[in-house]
């Protein structure tokens, strides 16, 4: 009886789904590509409101994070974009509500009210007909998905709009000597396991902790991605409503603590943080677009999923065009425009990763999954359109692409490095229905971990990378990856033979 090959024993070992999710992608590869219709230039919709429209246009509620300044500056671009006459943001009686309100062509008032009183409240204006649109810093939380269910899939392409990256800010005193924590460290201050910086070789005082309300998606964020399930937050901390304010307090604290978005870092230190595995990393733009930065985090927008309102399809698509995402930055968050900026490495990177990327440059774009899924989640999708755009340009189009996968620890190595090449296969193949052609991809499975490889925080590990390389170096990359591959199969080898032992 012929003996099969190691490597055909262990790819039937996968579950079928996985076998045949590959197989699709292979065969779609061999598919003509679908060219991508996206216009680069958002048109905005109609250039001018009509002479029957005047008054309120829409409601934006929820998020204080997106709401404070993002929110506001968008809706004045917008009605300026729209030809509306001397567009200006009003304070309202209420703090953190906003009226973004100018004249028409037709001599008629128009405006887009804002209020910015928690993510939480955003789905509740959804929920009453109160809002149109809900600004997020966290995801839709499953029951709010069932209590919206009228409006639609809000987890879908059209109901869910990842509008900004922001970084969730440590924030220290300036005076404060401390420069780095653990995600599990901070967990421990917040909750009041740590209570003197003496503790973590900083100066013999008393922590001060600063933390925001309950009805911010900033504090739903920190507390799952820094407080979990193993600690809870000291009932000695002060809460706020604005970033703002709680970072000014800080500043004014030389034992405080606290944790704002990245746009309200202000007079406060910045420190660098790690979890588990991963480099201690501050929130530089490169880091948090990648999402690669521990407690980086998606801004999101949400309507409803068959938007009959023509004017917020309009702003949702504004939002997103290159002159939105520039608001972003401008701002002091991190847009989703694709940039390119050269490797960092450090002397932990392995020797294959680094003779791969040595003489590219790294695309702030990362490709993720729905959880549990096989498909490009939301934000990979729109991401697709971007990298598209961006490969259009005369100065990029003969850029050569290069995909790394990576994935979270599994039980053995081989299954690790199979699962993260067919991760960036899968990206391959979506990009090649856009007509992007991509170089043969490689899989490094579970190193250079961004998160924890336990608990929900693995997920993010299960990424792909997207380099750029001109075609000079191309021999020498192929070399590097010829080797590295050379490397995996080894690895899949010996793992097959010490498995049958």
């Amino acid at each position: 009886m012929r003996q099969l090959n190691p490597i055909t024993v262990f790819l039937f070992s996968f579950p079928q789904y996985i076998v045949l999710s590959l197989v699709s992608c292979l065969l779609m590869l061999t598919a003509n590509p679908v060219v991508s219709n996206a216009n680069p230039d958002f048109p905005f919709g109609p250039g001018h409101f009509g002479p029957e429209e005047s008054g309120l246009l829409f409601t934006i509620q929820g998020s204080n994070t997106v709401g404070a300044r993002l929110a506001p500056a968008w809706a004045k671009d917008f009605l300026e974009a729209k030809g509306v006459q001397n567009p200006a943001i009003i304070n309202r009686d209420k703090a953190n509500e906003y009226r973004i309100v100018g004249t028409s062509q037709y001599d008629k008032s128009v405006y887009i009210d804002i209020a910015a009183h928690g993510s939480s409240t955003g789905f509740a204006g959804l929920l009453e007909g109160s809002a149109d649109i809900a600004m997020s810093s966290r995801a839709i939380k499953p029951s709010e998905v069932n209590a919206l269910k009228h409006l639609g899939d809000l987890r879908s392409f059209n109901g869910e709009h990842v509008i900004a990256i922001d970084g969730l800010a440590i924030i220290v005193n300036k005076n404060n000597t401390i420069n780095s924590l653990t995600v599990d460290t901070i967990g421990k201050i917040f909750s009041g396991e740590i209570d003197n910086w003496r503790s973590i070789n900083g100066k013999n005082k008393k922590i001060t902790v600063y933390a925001r309300d309950n009805n911010s998606g900033t504090w739903d964020t920190f507390k799952s991605l820094v407080l979990k399930k193993h600690y809870r937050l000291s009932p000695k901390a002060f809460r706020f409503e604005s970033n703002d304010e709680l970072s000014d307090r800080v500043a004014a604290d030389d034992s405080g603590i606290g944790f704002v978005g990245l746009a309200s870092v202000r007079q406060s230190k910045l420190l660098s943080v790690s979890e588990g595995e991963s480099r201690p990393l501050k929130p530089r733009p490169l880091y948090v677009a990648t999402e690669d930065y521990p407690l980086s985090r998606r801004l999101f927008m949400y309507a409803a999923e068959d938007q009959k309102n023509g004017h917020v399809k309009a702003f949702l698509d504004f939002v997103q065009s290159d002159i939105g995402q520039e608001k972003v930055a401008e701002i002091g968050f991190v847009s989703q425009v694709p940039l390119s900026v050269p490797a960092e490495m450090d002397q932990n990177t392995p020797e294959d990763y680094l003779a791969i990327t040595q003489f590219a440059e790294r695309l702030s774009i990362n490709f993720r999954f729905g959880e549990g899924s096989a498909v490009l989640d939301n934000k990979a999708q729109r991401d697709v359109q971007r990298l598209t755009q961006y490969l259009q340009r005369p100065q990029n189009k003969d850029k050569r692409i290069q995909l790394i996968g990576f994935g979270d620890q599994k039980n053995t190595r081989s299954r690790e490095l199979v699962l993260s090449k067919m991760r960036a296969t899968m990206v391959k193949t979506a990009l090649y229905k856009n007509g992007i052609s991509t170089e043969s991809v490689v899989g490094f499975g579970s190193w250079l971990p961004v998160a924890d490889n336990d608990g929900a925080s693995k997920l993010r590990n299960r990424r792909v990378e997207i380099w750029l390389y001109d075609e000079d170096v191309q021999e020498a990359i192929a070399a590097a990856k010829r080797q590295a591959e050379e490397n995996a199969e080894k690895a899949i080898r010996d793992a097959y033979s010490i498995s049958i032992r």
